[in-house]
Order: structure tokens, then sequence, then C-alpha cells
């Protein structure tokens, strides 16, 4: 049908039945050809992609896509790229819209310009929600010149299925005389969103913090953070993330947000011997460097947004194969998607592998609606608990990997045995010698040097070279006096040093094992009677001498309190490198803290030397990282204890550009106190 309109304009309509429905899991997309004749000669014709999707704003209920209710999990994106600016190829919009999906992301806004047409036809086969916005930062045009430009821009890009909504500006840069412009030009009449405002029913509060959140869910009002935790350097983003979402899914009238920012804007400096320049700590904000290099953040996104969620097994010997899942998932049943399990095996830390290998495995399926909770079952050979940890991995119908998680089902005391075992059929020859204020104790010539003044093990020396380790323990963030230092043997072969510390607050008391069958032991305890940004001891290393570590615990990235998730159980190596996030790319970063420490064997240009952990859940510390030279924030440079090698059952979580960690949720405070004493066990092997 043509309709002609009262200026020089028509609208082409038709009656469809039943067409397959666009949406960001399932892309659908169809090709309108308008053909233009004269005198039954055909002199112009126009191809245009489209999808057949609605759009609907439901006041105080949430935002439906093909009438079903959705949530949006996105990221703002800037258009650049290092060597050429805003001047992007089709590659880099391919790179950045593989990147969300790969987060499990559904939705993308454009900051704060209209992005090439070729990212928009991309959103649309690939799969994105946009956000299309009228170029802006914090003021508004005037209304003869936006009125040209919103023109510009809905004519533009109309039929795109991928756009939702249209953003009128962007921070105060809302000239609101332009607001019923948009509609003149798109027939689907999407809402206009004002970002950082409640309108159209929309309130898209940037920053906000856990708090406004939570009173939100008091009011009437959709919220959907056009702008919510900044990822300045390795602060945010990630970071505060799960609280957020949790808090998020139990309001039905919460619609989501985008997370500032995707990438780092840094720019080639020819002036500057091809540095990369990010303005200071104006654009070192994404989720990836500038050459799309991946942050720890990127790791916890795509774990917290994955639209199949598994509850965490009890993996006792009564588990059966069974597992609680979620599917949420808007439009697709999992059906097409695969479970694939794997019994697998890690490397003992003396035989210098990465990775881990597998035992057994097996796949599953499990049909399950979108929306819907149910129950995976898997089929677990009889001695499946021999194993170290079961890997789940969920890949899509296009082999696309969702999700993987990895569960210990062996804890750190039994890994430590197993790691120990073959040391203990060694002889271990011990002698000890006290000169002055410094007791010594021999074993197998390695000579461990204890300072009777301070109670601590000052040194550790093995053939005549000076390891790099030493100064511990020492109570993490608390100044301690020595009360009193001791040395006895216990039966024949045990030599035992005692060391007891108390402060104005905690106290800590340390006993050293020297036996002639094993290794050196050390067991701790302590008191955390206040709120504490970390907790557990500390030790000193050389960093100069440093050149690596290997584990067995999460990685290979570091974590913080509000940023646990996407570390993954396994043996990780890292080389020792002074990235600063944000400022230099070279990932994953060497220092900060790593969660669920197994073992981990330190690397120096000296002496290596290996540290296994009896205690569940412990973290190590592996240096300090560096201050950024460009500008420092103190929301994102959380504290560590004076001690650059610590094992800790506590440590802190990280803020966001504009807003200290505290104001992010539960898991962003400070440790509570803790009842009792705090136990634990490290043994080391020097050898």
């Amino acid at each position: 049908t043509i309709v002609k309109e009262p200026a020089d304009s028509f609208i082409l309509s038709n009656l469809f039945d039943h067409p397959q429905l666009w949406n960001p899991e399932a892309p659908k997309l169809y090709q309108a050809t308008v053909s233009i004749r004269r005198n039954n000669t055909v002199i112009h014709t126009f191809h245009q992609r489209f999808g057949f999707r609605t759009v609907e704003v439901r006041k105080g209920d949430g935002i439906y896509v093909n009438n079903k209710k959705i949530r949006l999990k996105g990221a703002n994106r800037h258009s650049f790229w290092p060597e050429s600016g805003r001047t992007l190829s089709r590659s880099v919009h391919l790179l950045d819209i593989a990147l969300m999906k790969d987060m499990n992301m559904n939705a993308v806004r454009m900051s704060h310009y209209p992005p090439d047409p070729e990212f928009l036809d991309l959103c649309d086969s690939l799969g994105l929600f946009v956000l299309d916005e009228l170029t802006g930062w914090q003021k508004k045009y005037g209304t003869p010149v936006g009125k040209k430009l919103v023109k510009e821009l809905v004519v533009r890009d109309v039929n795109h299925p991928s756009i939702i909504f249209w953003d009128n500006g962007n921070e105060g840069g809302w000239n609101t005389d332009l607001d019923n412009d948009y509609a003149l030009y798109d027939p689907q009449q999407r809402s206009v969103l004002h970002p950082w405002q409640l309108f159209s029913n929309v309130d898209t509060k940037h920053y906000p913090d856990y708090s406004y959140i939570e009173k939100a869910a008091e009011k009437d009002n959709i919220l959907l953070h056009t702008e919510m935790i900044h990822g300045l350097y390795d602060g945010g983003n990630g970071a505060g993330l799960e609280d957020y979402w949790d808090l998020m899914q139990k309001n039905p009238r919460h619609a989501g947000g985008f997370l500032w920012a995707l990438l780092d804007e840094g720019v080639v400096r020819k002036d500057r011997h091809d540095s990369i320049d990010t303005y200071g700590n104006n654009a070192p904000d994404g989720i990836v460097g500038p050459h799309r290099e991946k942050e720890g953040s990127y790791y916890t996104i795509k774990e917290i947004w994955s639209p199949v969620q598994v509850t965490k097994p009890l993996l006792t010997k009564n588990f059966t194969g069974k597992f609680m899942v979620a599917n949420n998932y808007d439009f697709t049943n999992l059906s097409g998607c695969r479970f694939n399990w794997q019994l697998i095996k890690f490397p003992l830390a003396k035989e210098g592998k990465t990775g881990h290998s597998v035992l057994s495995s097996g796949k599953s399926v499990l049909q399950l609606a979108p929306g819907e909770k149910g129950e995976l079952s898997i089929l677990l050979p009889a001695q499946w608990n021999n194993a170290d940890a079961l890997e789940l991995t969920v890949t899509a119908a296009d082999d696309h990997k969702i999700v993987s998680w990895t569960w210990p089902i062996k804890q750190p005391a039994e890994i430590a045995k197993e790691n120990l075992a073959p040391l203990l059929k060694m002889p271990f020859v011990i002698e000890e010698v006290q000169e002055g204020n410094t007791y010594t104790l021999i074993q197998n010539g390695i000579h461990y040097n204890f300072d009777m003044t301070t109670g601590l093990l000052s040194s550790v020396i093995k053939n005549n070279t000076t390891i790099p380790f030493g100064d511990g323990p020492v109570l993490a963030g608390e100044i301690q006096s020595l009360k009193s230092f001791s040395h006895y043997r216990d039966g024949q072969n045990d030599r035992i040093v005692d060391v007891l510390y108390a402060g104005k607050q905690d106290s800590l008391y340390v006993k050293w094992i020297f036996n002639n069958k094993s290794p050196v032991k050390l067991e701790y305890k302590y008191m955390q009677k206040e709120t504490a940004d970390f907790a557990g001891i500390t030790f000193h290393i050389d960093e100069a001498k440093i050149t690596g570590m290997k584990w067995l615990g999460g990685g290979p990235y570091r974590v913080w309190k509000n940023r646990l998730k996407g570390a993954t159980v396994d043996v990780w190596h890292k080389r020792y490198n002074t990235t600063i996030t944000g400022e230099t790319f070279a990932y994953p970063e060497f220092t900060g803290y790593h969660a669920n420490l197994y073992w981990a064997t330190i690397q120096s240009s000296s002496a290596s030397f290996t540290i296994y952990t009896e205690t569940e859940g412990l973290f190590l510390q592996m240096l300090q990282p560096a201050k950024q030279k460009s500008s420092f924030n103190a929301y994102v440079n959380p504290p560590f204890p004076k001690g650059n090698l610590g094992f800790l059952n506590v440590i802190p979580p990280i803020g966001t550009k504009f807003k200290g960690a505290e104001t992010m949720g539960p898991q962003s405070q400070k440790n509570a106190p803790v009842s009792g004493l705090v136990s634990g066990s490290l043994w080391f092997d020097f050898n």
C-alpha cells in the first residue's frame, strides 16, 4: 500500500502473517527492496535489512520486547582505536560486538554520538539492543540546530531493529524542545530517554549507589541506569556488580543498566615515542584496554551476566550429580545448550606444569524455558571424588562458551598432603645454633635465622645464597610487640619455635615446627576484634629478585573483596610485571590479591621456593600494585599490608572513580570482626 503524505513523501505498508521476530538472542532479519519505476523502467533501487519486533515501555512495570519483559545488560561504547582515533574499520566493530556478546551482554549504549551505520548493521545481525544517542556530552543544542540533527539521526537509523530507544543528549544536554521531533520520523514511536534524568517513565540515574537502588524499589518508576559502576583503572565495572545485579533482579521494575565503559580510550602519541595516552584519568575507564586487552573485570562480568546460572554444588560424598539451573535468557530455551563436565586433576607443584589433566568427561542437556528454574543431572563415575575438581561448561548451539565453573572437590589440606608426600621420604637433618640475638635452625643445610628480639624469621639462606623471603610472620595491619620467644625440643625429632605477640586490639601466636621427616611448617593463630581492611599474616620478599610465580588457586587475574567472580581455580603462571591497570596494558597484572590459594611457587633470580597452605579460602597477596602516575584516586587504590607477601583470610574491596566502596553494597564493606581465634598453617619447601 502506498499512501501519499501531505509533503513530498510516501508511506509504504503491507501486512505480513507470522513473521519471525527479531531479538538479540535470535536476530532474524529480512530485506526490503524498494524500486522506483518510470515508464516501466527501474531508475533506482534501494535495499535495506530490517527486523520485525515490538518495543513497549509499560509504566510502573518494565520494558517489553515482543511482549516479553527484558533486562538490559550492557556497556557504554565509545568509537575509538589507538591508531585511528574515531575512524574505525569493520573488524574493530566486529571485535567490540564479539567482546560484548562474550561477556553475556545484550545491549550497548552509543555514548555520546551515533555510531557508524556499519556498527548498527552488525548489531542488527549479531544481536545487541542499542540506545542510539544524539551527539553531545553535557551541554544541549540550540533548537534550530538540534532539530536538524535529530532529523538526520532518526532518518538515517530508523529501520534498525536493534535500536530500542533514542537518547536526547546526555547528562544535562537535554533540549526538551527536541523531544517530540523523534516521533516525526519514527513510525515505531520509540521512547526518548534523557540519560541521568527521570523521563518517559524511565529513571536513568547515573552512578547510583546501592542504597539508591534499594529505595527505588519503593517507587513506581522503571529504572534503567544509562551509566553505572564507573570503571576507572581497575576499579568498578565488575567490582560491586554482583550485589547490584542481585538487587536489580529483586525489583520487577528494574530494567538493567550500562557499565562505564567498554574500553579505555587511548591514542598513540607519535610525539611521545608511540606511547598510548589516555588523558590522565579521563579515559582509562574500560573493561578492556585501548587494543581491547582484557582486564580482570571482563571475566567477572561474563560470569555474573551469564544467562545460564548454576547453583554451586556441595561436593561431598553424598553428591549425586544434580545441579539447580536457572535460565535467565529472555527468549531462548536451554534445549539448544550443552552442559559439558570434566573431572580434572591438577599437577603437583614439583612437576612444574600449568593447567590440568582430564580424568573423565561427559555432557548433558536440559529443556528449560526462559525465566524458569530446573534440575540438571550428570552421570558421574563411581570414584568421582578421587578427582581434584569438577568443571562444568555451558555452550550455546553455535558452540560459543557461555560460562564455565571449576568447583574444587579436594580441599587445601588434601592437596598439600599429596604434594608433600614425596618430600616426606627425604631425611631432614636438623642442627641449631645461637649467636647473640640470632637463633638459627639448620635443616638439610638451609639456615633459618630468627631474630630473638623481634621473634621474626629474619632470613633464609641456602648454599650461602639469601632466599628473597623473611621478616615474618607479621599480623597484617596491626602494630604488635613481642611478648615471648622460646625454642625447645618436642620429643626426639621436633624442634619448636614459639612466638607470642600482642597489640592494642589483636594478638598473634606463631609456632614454627622443624621435623627430621618433613619440611618446615608454620602454625599461627590471631584475633580480629575490629572491622578491618584485611586480616592475616605477611612476610617480605625482595621484589627486585622476583621473576614470576606459579600457583594453584583462583586466577589468572587478581581479585578484590567485591570482585571474586571470574577467577578460575587451576594451576597458573605469571611472569613478573609492573602493569598499572589503565596506564600499561600487559595483563594479567602480577601484583595484587589472588583467591583460593592451595600452593604457590615464588620464582626469583636467586632461589625459588614453594609454600603450601592447609587453610580453605586463603588469599595470596603478591607484592603491592604501584600507584598511577597520571592521577591518584583513593577510591580505586585499596589498602595493602606493609608486608608484600601475604596470606590473608579477608581482603579489601575496591571503589569507583566517583564513589568509595562502602556505597556499593554488602560485599563492598570493610570486614567484620571475628569472634574467637582465626587459625592457619603453611608448609615451606626451600629445597
